[in-house]
């Protein structure tokens, strides 16, 4: 499987960095390596994560990094990366679903 990573994905990983790069630059570009590390463990078990509890839907899932949720979307061939978050935050519906287009 492939993974793709959308532009709300990729905007929230800049955003994560921005905002840790504020005490430490090294530590904020080494947490978002690691998010995009985690995400990539998808390839080999795209039924890795779990279903996202706000959505309740099969091939929406997430996988959970310290205080960070990783939202991706399971596809035939692919898997799409919709967005991360922080995990005491609930998941804004419609990012993930414009993100599907």
């Amino acid at each position: 499987m492939k993974i793709f990573w959308t532009k709300e994905a990729l905007l929230r990983l800049q955003e994560v960095e921005e905002y840790i790069s504020g005490d430490n630059p090294v530590v904020a570009i080494e947490f978002v390596d690691k998010l995009i590390s985690v995400a990539e463990t998808l390839i080999d078990n795209p039924e890795k994560g779990r279903i996202v509890p706000e959505l309740s839907l099969e091939n929406i899932g997430e996988l959970l990094h310290k205080n960070y949720r990783i939202v991706y979307l399971v596809k035939k061939r692919t898997i799409d990366i919709l967005t991360v978050f922080e995990g005491h935050q609930l998941l804004k519906k419609e990012e993930i679903f414009e993100s599907k287009n």
